[in-house]
């Protein structure tokens, strides 16, 4: 359709955007613009005879009669820019459309076929009165049924604003037979009142004829064939009887005949006999050779049947053995030596001598012989078999070396087909070895010659009188034809009105769709064509015509699965017609059903109600993929907040009491107590979990003790507390300094209101030493909260705060200053302390503000010691530690003969919610605050400098276990928040836990995510969805049911739902990092500003917010919240919470969230029993006791035996006239057996990965499993079907299952699906009979399906075993398939260290071929040692010196920073494990012959130098080149070797702007296995952190392999 938008109609006169000049260079119906003589077409002035026709064409509808390359289309296309013109102008809106009535046009022009305008007319996308302007190429076809005519008759007479028609033809003659003046005359006349134009023909021609050459026509004659060996024809014609008998024969043998069976039969006899016409036609028109080869290719083009019946087999093997014995007899009649005859010029008289070429083929091949010359010769010839055009060219190619002189000759053999439509370019020579039919096809072909000097050929025999006669007869008609075109007055012949009769139709009146009794027939076809089907029955209608009291009455019965199964149309004149009215009458019916849209298409895609999908028609690209990335907020925990800061006379706090016990004796930790304005759900206020340190574990318990209600001055000490502890050990009491320029203060010198937040108010005080006398639950430790008081009063009121120091002021503060000085006494800050009283004291150093932990005193030291530079990693110009302190604080100490004090730093808070002892992570390095298990560091200081606070050091113990304490707590809280959102039943209760495990992604690596959950929820979701659509439509079928399930529960939708909920916020999806982790009253020391653009702490559901960026990192939030988030996160979250539900309350829970989420699927009980209703009152006619006996062995007796007979009917049956089969069951049961599976697996294996919970699911939820079980229970025995296929492929199913323990194949013989339908159908009719009572179909199913797959059984899928073990040996795997026929050939080609392994498999499909492969190529594997294990599959990546981060990095794994490169690759594999099993992307290839077998070749797979871009010189670019490298040339990946270099002084790294300084360097060491070449090794340069490192050592390897000739880098 030729579209032109009225605004910029002078601009775009085309939508294929091409200018007219372009038109005119290379269409194949366009004129040149120049001088016959020019070479370089490129003016656009149009020749005088198309302005001719132009002018004629503006004023009325026109039939433009021109000779094929005159340049009709140029016309169209001025016709196209003028009216495009004028309707740009007047302001009208209309279309104009280009019609061409073949394909090969369309994809010439881009335009539409006359049958897809006369569908969209029909369908009412389109109306006549939209279209200004209709092109009708080739409008001689405008006869009979063709679509043209329809167009015309059905709608333009019809319209009342009818568009200006151009036609377009260079023979408005079609008709075979002789065309007189009259006839010609008749025929014109019918054309030009169909398309109500008249004809215009030029009737200057000599314009035309110097643009236009007439080809040369003249005849070749050849002699009438002589056949030598009469009898030969006689042999095939008896060994086709002979073979066809054979076809009949085993068709009788068959137990049942089946209507499949019988039509296959049919198809091959018939196949048979086509066969034996194409020979015995070559015979007698080509000679023997001819013959001989067309039984080659007939050979070629038999199916191959593995993947059917062997009865099917037999068959074609019967066709197969048939065309070979007709090879052998033809090939018998060659004397020996005579084969090569065509090979030398010499021959061929020989040749027609002896019968092995007709005298019409030599002729031919003298004529080709004849074209010999300097110029190039483009012929065309036309022939009217396929055959005689595959055999010609093909002998032609394969003889070419021997015919030199075809050098310059370029033949096609074509069929009728490039009569019209195709451009030829440039032939110079058109042959019609056989005679045209019409005169269309004699003007046609010959204007495909369009070169000067061109020549028309046709071939005649010789005293043929019938072909002179046929000839001469086409030559009148044109004569005829051209005469009648140029001599007629338009003004004398008067336009007829065209009669279009009174058609029966039925129109749509919301859209004006239509459907006429002739269009019906074809419209049921199209319904039944998406109806489900299976290779057993293709869904089609049946008619039955009776002839009633003269007239003709048609019942049709449509497939079982149709909305409705039969209907009688009226009574009519003839059987046709009737067939006709009763589709009709069908069309009209399911219009009104719904099964037919308003526009009379099948609405299969369209869903019934809008509350099914995302309330946005369309949902945003990417939503609910891992592809796109979103940012999100966090929601606020409201049960953290408060308004008690406000309140001046106290308040009352819900106390929780925080008791921790160490597996450790001795190691003692004191209790806290959490004080908040809000009362916990008891769930969250009442847990217990464990905290892992270094080599020890320590079980908290947290649990509610009540209220507690503190006056004015408790809370306001309270708070000085929090801020004094929390800021002294996780951040920092001063800020500023002399380097910075920035004057140094005291946090808390001034009221720190700042500190504090209403969204986030409660206090972490200490308690007492438990005390089992005090009445009260909990007693707050306010002696230790006073001292600390105490010591921020001293600090706010020391001199030392200030930018100057007093010398000896320090001792003026001191009670102690003049006392006596006993040995056993040490003087502190302001208060003094005896010596065996120092070890475990808590104390503050007044001159850092840091809290420190006494370890000793470190005797025969003081403050006159050399200085050892382990105090803030001071440098070695200090010569002892007076000077330092004097030098650097100003400090002049007063008791510098004190011993010194070995006193415990402050550190880092650690996540201690996860074991990663368990990960495989002990005593390594870890980031972002993980638990890490190095040498302690401590520190010399005076004891005059420090404050003695009077809390013991298990309050400083219980302060490190705080941070995850509470973060484990906030998370609870946010589950509860959610679970209130939900608003809970009473019925039910979801723990707060289990929520938050669904809330909980891979990626904040605890020991629970919601990977289980969602799949859980997967199964729970779309058992619900499916239940509820199955019983609140009853009357779709088992395709529109499951397409609708599909964009309900699809992760757009989900996403959709979830954002609108916003559950984005609540989704906890990065590692805790508790150095980030603030409490009330604390500043943080690592502050994120926000640079996300966003004000508020909600992120808008804006499209700028989302991204596809890979260097995006998800995980990581700002200050306000703000993170990066994977969109199918939010689709999985939703899943998990569904499964969540289930876990906790069962389907009732589930539906009930699925209701807040905004997911219909209820499940009505009434419709329950309107589908058990509907099913007691279907007839059936069951064998004797089949029911029952199906009965007994499912140990289940049917209250509705109509159920179960449904549900063991295949589609088939509609041969039997059976209205009913198994297909909405199966769809029903589909997702109850996926639901009740996956349950048993959850509940069963709590411990296993997440990924392998999957696998077992994969591997229970199947077809193929339930086939097995049901030969297992032979229920196979009771399936009720109408196909022979079936049944054959039954049989040999069973008997393959039986023999399949001894059989040692490779690949498990596959199940027929109608098997594995019935299973699952049946579950559904349990389902429905018990009143949806999930628990007794389970209850009947388990011991069915028994023994299921479990962990050490699990049997994967041979090339996903293959897969894993290759991604944990570094090695690559490179995929070739070629299609030939029905079957596929895989080649996988693995290579080791220096041998080249190749499996191959030879199957029906390709992902059984490539299994086929796989399983070789194991098997070569295990002979070499190479042995697949699961349990090493799931540790690959976890080894450091492996290349995890360059895999991980090419994955485009977005994690954040917190995660070790360990942990990051574990995650990987574990997320991957779900994805899908091909990883690699395949490599199509030549065909090579399958040889089934695995192969070795000592070599390399590629020989030549691999070339790559430049280097991407960013983190984590080289290493993605390298692997990518090897990837491609299928070298073992490269393993790392990386060392930490420590160092007191600063190191610089990098160069200019990219200056980094710091302590510790890495240097990793690069080792590469090239096959055939040895190993190479390289050192990268020392980096800062380990993945800089290995980045270098990948470059410098890259650069080291193009020294060495193994690489060529572009650009370098």
């Amino acid at each position: 359709m030729l579209c032109l938008e009225q605004q910029n109609q002078t601009q775009n006169l085309l939508p294929l955007k091409r200018s007219s000049s372009d038109m005119n260079e290379s269409d194949h119906d366009l004129s040149v613009q120049e001088s016959p003589s020019s070479s370089s077409p490129k003016c656009m002035k149009p020749r005088g005879y198309q302005l001719q026709v132009f002018e004629v064409a503006k004023k009325r509808n026109t039939i433009a009669v021109l000779e094929t390359g005159a340049g009709k289309t140029m016309v169209a296309v001025m016709l196209i820019k003028a009216i495009g013109e004028a309707i740009k102008s007047n302001g009208h809106k209309k279309l104009i459309v280009f019609l061409a009535p073949t394909v090969h046009l369309v994809n010439q022009v881009l335009v539409m076929t006359p049958q897809i305008f006369l569908d969209v007319l029909r369908k009412a996308f389109l109306s006549p009165e939209a279209v200004c302007l209709m092109i009708i190429d080739e409008c001689h076809r405008a006869t009979g049924n063709h679509p043209y005519t329809k167009i015309m008759k059905e709608f333009y007479h019809n319209s009342n604003n009818k568009p200006k028609i151009f036609g377009m033809t260079a023979s408005p003659v079609v008709r075979k037979g002789v065309s007189s003046i009259v006839d010609c005359e008749g025929q014109i006349s019918e054309l030009e009142n169909i398309l109500d134009s008249q004809i215009y023909t030029v009737g200057d021609r000599t314009e035309i004829e110097v643009y236009v050459p007439s080809a040369k026509e003249t005849c070749r004659f050849y002699d009438q064939a002589q056949f030598p060996s009469l009898d030969l024809k006689g042999k095939i014609e008896a060994l086709c009887s002979k073979f066809d008998a054979s076809l009949l024969e085993l068709q009788g043998s068959l137990q049942s005949n089946y209507k499949d069976t019988d039509d296959k039969f049919n198809m091959l006899r018939k196949r048979l006999s086509n066969d034996q016409a194409k020979v015995l036609y070559c015979l007698d028109d080509l000679g023997l050779m001819c013959a001989y080869e067309a039984v080659k290719v007939c050979l070629e083009n038999v199916p191959n049947s593995n993947a059917e019946c062997e009865v099917y087999r037999e068959s074609y093997l019967l066709c197969k053995r048939f065309l070979e014995e007709v090879l052998c007899i033809i090939g018998e009649s060659f004397p020996h030596g005579d084969e090569n005859l065509l090979d030398l010029g010499s021959g061929y008289l020989k040749a027609v001598d002896l019968g092995y070429l007709s005298p019409k083929l030599h002729e031919l091949l003298q004529l080709f012989q004849s074209f010999g010359g300097a110029e190039q010769v483009l012929c065309l010839i036309f022939v009217e078999r396929i055959v005689t055009a595959k055999w010609t060219h093909c002998r032609q190619k394969s003889k070419r070396k021997h015919w030199s002189h075809f050098a310059l000759v370029n033949l096609l053999f074509a069929t009728d087909v490039v009569e019209e439509g195709i451009h030829v370019p440039n032939c110079s020579c058109v042959i019609r070895f056989d005679l045209p039919k019409t005169v269309r096809s004699y003007v046609q072909s010959r204007g495909r010659a369009r070169q000067d000097n061109s020549q028309f050929v046709m071939m005649l025999e010789r005293g043929n009188t019938k072909q002179r006669d046929q000839l001469f007869d086409i030559i009148r008609s044109e004569h005829s034809m051209t005469d009648t075109a140029m001599n007629r007055d338009p003004d004398a012949h008067i336009l007829k009105a065209c009669t279009t009769e009174e058609v029966n139709a039925y129109h749509v009146e919301a859209t004006g769709a239509s459907v006429t009794a002739d269009s019906s027939v074809n419209l049921i076809h199209r319904y039944c064509e998406k109806l489900p089907g299976d290779k057993y029955f293709v869904p089609k209608p049946k008619f039955h015509i009776s002839l009633v009291e003269g007239s003709y009455e048609c019942k049709m019965t449509l497939p079982p699965n149709a909305a409705f199964q039969s209907i009688v149309g009226p009574s009519s004149r003839n059987s046709h017609l009737a067939k006709q009215l009763v589709c009709l009458e069908a069309c009209k019916k399911l219009h009104q059903m719904g099964a037919l849209d308003d526009h009379l298409l099948p609405s299969i895609k369209e869903l019934p109600e809008k509350n099914l999908i995302v309330k946005s028609k369309e949902s945003a690209s990417g939503a609910g993929t891992t592809k796109r990335k979103e940012l999100h907020g966090t929601t606020c925990i409201r049960a953290l907040s408060g308004t008690w800061g406000e309140k001046v006379d106290g308040a009352t706090f819900q106390a929780y009491k925080f008791e921790f016990l160490c597996n450790i004796p001795g190691e003692l930790y004191s209790g806290f107590v959490l004080l908040l304005e809000t009362k916990l759900d008891d769930d969250v206020g009442n847990i217990e979990l464990e905290l892992y340190l270094v080599s020890k574990k320590v079980k908290s318990s947290v649990s509610f003790c009540g209220q507690v209600l503190l006056d004015a001055e408790q809370m306001t000490k309270a708070k000085c507390f929090q801020e004094f502890f929390f800021n002294g050990l996780f951040g920092r009491l001063f800020f500023g300094s002399k380097s910075a320029g920035t004057r140094r203060e005291f946090l808390l010198k001034n009221e720190a209101r700042s500190l504090w937040s209403p969204s986030n108010m409660y206090l972490l005080l200490p308690l007492e030493t438990l005390n089992t006398s005090s009445p009260e639950p909990c007693q707050i430790n306010w002696i230790g909260i006073n001292s600390c008081i105490s010591a921020v009063e001293i600090m706010r009121k020391s001199s030392l705060l200030g930018a100057e120091h007093c010398n000896g002021e320090t001792g003026n503060l001191s009670p102690y200053r003049n006392g006596s000085c006993s040995t056993n006494v040490i003087h502190f800050a302001y208060s003094m302390a005896d010596t065996n009283n120092l070890k475990d004291m808590v104390v503050l150093a007044i001159h850092t503000g840091k809290i420190y932990s006494v370890v000793e005193v470190v005797n025969n030291t003081s403050a006159e010691s050399p200085f050892d530079g382990n105090t803030d990693k001071a440098s070695s110009k200090y010569m002892t530690f007076s000077q330092y302190f004097n030098k650097k604080y100003g400090i002049t100490l007063m008791y510098p003969g004190q011993p010194l004090l070995r006193l415990k730093q402050s550190h880092n808070p650690h996540n201690l919610l996860v074991n990663f002892d368990e990960e495989g992570t002990t005593g390594k390095t870890l980031e972002a605050g993980v638990l890490v298990k190095k040498a302690q560091m401590h520190v010399h200081m005076p004891p005059e400098l420090l404050i003695r606070l009077d809390v013991s050091r298990g309050v400083l113990r219980s302060f490190y276990l705080l941070p995850s304490v509470m973060h484990r707590l906030e998370s609870l809280m946010l589950a509860s928040q959610l679970r209130e959102e939900i608003c809970c039943s009473s019925n039910f209760h979801i723990s707060s836990a289990l929520i938050l495990e669904a809330l909980t992604t891979l990626r904040c690596t605890e020991n629970f995510s919601m990977e289980r959950l969602e799949l859980l929820g997967d199964s729970v979701l779309k058992y619900a969805v499916g239940c509820h659509l199955f019983l609140k439509y009853p009357k779709k079928h088992e395709g529109q049911l499951t397409d609708i399930r599909i964009r309900v529960i699809c992760n757009a939708t989900l996403h959709k739902l979830g954002t609108d909920l916003k559950l984005q916020g609540y989704i906890r999806d990065s590692a805790f990092d508790p150095r980030r982790w603030v409490a009330p009253g604390q500043r943080s020391i690592r502050p994120v500003p926000c640079k996300c653009g966003v004000d508020t702490p909600e992120v808008p559901l804006d499209a700028k917010f989302h991204t596809e960026d890979p260097k995006v990192m998800i995980g990581n939030s700002c200050d306000k919240g703000h993170r990066w988030m994977s969109s199918k996160t939010i689709a999985d979250c939703v899943e998990a919470l569904i499964g969540a539900y289930y876990v906790g309350g069962g389907i009732i829970a589930a539906l009930h969230l699925m209701k807040w989420l905004g997911i219909d699927a209820e499940l009505d009980p009434s419709l329950v029993v309107e589908a058990i209703t509907t099913a007691s009152l279907r007839s059936y006619v069951p064998k004797d006791n089949e029911i029952a006996t199906l009965e007994s062995k499912l140990g289940y007796e049917f209250s509705v035996k109509g159920l179960l007979q449904e549900a063991i009917t295949h589609a088939s049956q509609q041969e039997l006239g059976v209205g009913y089969c198994y297909q909405r069951l199966e769809y029903l049961g589909d997702s109850v057996l996926d639901l009740l599976i996956t349950w048993h697996l959850y509940q069963s294996y709590t411990d296993i990965d997440p990924g392998e919970l999957t696998d077992l699911r994969s591997a229970s939820v199947n077809n193929e499993n339930f086939a097995q079980a049901a030969v297992r229970q032979n229920l196979h025995q009771h399936l009720q079907h109408c196909s022979g296929l079936l049944l054959s492929q039954l049989t040999e199913y069973v008997k393959s299952i039986s023999e399949s323990h001894t059989d040692g194949s490779l690949q498990r013989p596959k199940g027929p699906k109608a098997l594995g339908d019935m299973v699952e159908s049946i579950a559904g009719a349990i389902l429905l009979d018990t009143k949806l009572n999930l628990n007794e179909v389970w209850r009947i199913y388990k011991p069915l399906l028994s023994p299921i797959v479990t962990p050490d059984k699990l049997e994967l899928h041979p090339f996903r075993k293959l897969n894993e073990l290759c991604a944990s040996r570094g090695y690559f795997i490179k995929e070739k398939f070629i299609k030939k026929g029905d079957m596929v050939h895989a080649e996988l080609s693995l290579q080791l260290k220096d041998v080249l392994l190749i499996g191959e498999g030879y199957e029906g499909g390709k992902k059984f071929a490539r299994g086929e492969a796989a399983c070789r190529l194991l098997k070569e594997l295990e002979k070499r040692g190479i042995v697949f294990s699961r349990s090493a599959s799931k540790k690959r990546k976890l080894d450091a010196d492996h290349i995890d981060d360059s895999t991980a990095s090419y994955m485009e794994i977005d994690v954040c920073d917190q995660l070790t490169d360990e942990n990051l690759s574990e995650l990987a594999i574990n997320k991957k494990r779900k994805s899908t099993e091909d990883q690699l992307p395949p490599e199509s290839t030549s065909f090579s012959s399958p040889t089934n077998d695995c192969k070795n070749k000592d070599c390399s797979p590629n020989s030549g130098t691999p070339v790559i871009a430049t280097i991407n010189t960013k983190k984590g670019g080289p290493r993605t080149t390298l692997f990518e490298l090897c990837k491609k040339v299928q070298w073992p990946m490269p393993t790392f070797n990386s060392t930490e270099n420590k160092s007191r002084s600063p190191i610089e790294f990098g160069e200019g702007s990219e200056i980094r300084n710091g302590f510790n360097s890495f240097v990793s060491r690069i080792s590469l296995h090239i096959p055939k070449f040895g190993s190479m090794e390289c050192t990268g340069d020392a980096r800062a952190d380990k993945k800089s490192a290995l980045d270098s050592a990948a470059l410098v390897m890259l650069y080291e392999l193009e020294r060495q000739g193994k690489l060529v880098i572009g650009g370098s």
